[in-house]
């Protein structure tokens, strides 16, 4: 088993890989595709990806309710090794249904317990304070261990770091996206908060797959290149100066690498054991401005293949 380096997730104590398993392209169809082509891998090859993550040194596997299978096929798949990894899922804000919601999730997953459970916030959403009074009776009742959110934005990610219930948050951030470099980052160091970066890659769009988005990605599709050009690559060689920028701070904690690739694990398992970029690459990459912020949040993008 190969091993890799790890950081201790804020006041959690837990100890976790540099670069963690994010699971919703095993549930679901998601990323930038070709007209045509599914994204969602069948149950070997999800269950290959899986062993493999963990052979490979990921000792955190990040997934939700709302992530199709996902949890079906993690519970399956990875039951005789739940020791081994440290379990990260997420529950709607729904007071009256967090109960059978994590219920649900600890019978999909097969274990008697969830590391860290998020309240799954959306888009203009604040984490919900009723929702995780429910969530701290079942960790008080010892079917999760600590508690987080999982945030779009800087209001929802200080609004969770400054509550007093919250151990670690999940947060979009990328080579693109360094708005959480204005105050979120410093605020979770001082409170001690864990803290996980998603969409790395920008669903995609930090890799060759930005030739594939329609003319009306224009915006987008200028500020990669832009990228590139500041930090001195091509398309192909930008994934890995995506990772190795954020890893260049002490935070965050885990960046979450979402693939249904072997392939692409094994690379992105590459580019994290080389290391943060150097100073001047990460200087020339903060000075260039920030995108508008509809083209950072998929969510909010046009039509893929309207």
């Amino acid at each position: 088993m190969r091993s890799m380096r790890r950081r201790t997730l804020g006041r959690t104590g837990l100890s976790v890989s540099e670069l963690a398993l994010g699971t919703v392209e095993l549930g679901l169809d998601y990323g930038i595709s070709t007209p045509g082509e599914r994204l969602k891998p069948d149950r070997r090859d999800a269950a290959e990806l899986l062993h493999n993550a963990l052979d490979l040194g990921l000792n955190l596997i990040d997934t939700a309710r709302a992530y199709g299978d996902a949890e079906e096929i993690i519970g399956e798949t990875l039951r005789d090794r739940r020791d081994e990894f440290v379990l990260v899922s997420k529950v709607g804000a729904n007071p009256s249904a967090v109960r059978g919601a994590v219920e649900a999730s600890l019978q999909a997953l097969r274990t008697d317990h969830i590391d860290v459970m998020m309240i799954h916030c959306g888009a203009d959403a604040d984490p919900d304070p009723a929702t995780a009074g429910e969530l701290g009776r079942l960790r008080d009742a010892g079917a999760l261990r600590f508690l987080g959110a999982s945030v779009y934005g800087e209001r929802a990610a200080l609004a969770a770091i400054d509550s007093e219930w919250c151990d670690c948050i999940e947060i979009a951030y990328s080579a693109l996206d360094r708005r959480p470099e204005a105050l979120i980052l410093a605020r979770a160091a001082e409170r001690s908060i864990g803290l996980l970066a998603r969409s790395v890659l920008l669903k995609g769009a930090l890799t060759r797959r930005i030739h594939t988005l329609p003319a009306g990605f224009g915006p987008l599709r200028n500020a990669v290149f832009s990228l590139c050009d500041a930090a001195g690559t091509d398309i192909d060689h930008l994934p890995e100066v995506a990772y190795r920028y954020i890893l260049t701070e002490e935070l965050p904690h885990s960046l979450l690498v979402g693939s249904a690739h072997l392939a692409e694990l094994q690379a992105c398992v590459g580019y994290v054991e080389r290391g943060g970029l150097d100073a001047d690459a990460a200087a020339r990459i903060r000075s260039l401005p920030i995108p508008d912020a509809m083209w950072l949040n998929p969510g909010e993008w046009p039509a893929l293949h309207a």
